[in-house]
């Protein structure tokens, strides 16, 4: 292999390994969006069971007082 061959296989090397790097770098982004999709799914879930839980308070606390 001369000078040149080898040059341009260490820079097909190269631009392999920054691809997988990039490639990588996506996929830990991509996870990261689902998890904070998830989180905000379960956060507006246990709000939405606590305003629930409210709702049902002031219902029970109403009848109470009939």
């Amino acid at each position: 292999m001369d000078k040149s061959q080898n040059m341009s296989y260490q820079a097909g090397q190269a631009k392999g390994q920054a691809q997988e790097k990039g490639n990588q770098m996506m996929d830990k982004a991509s996870n990261a969006a689902q998890s904070a999709r998830d989180s905000m799914q379960q956060a507006g879930q246990q709000v939405q069971e606590k305003a629930q839980g409210a709702v049902d308070a002031v219902k029970n606390a109403t009848d109470r007082n009939k």
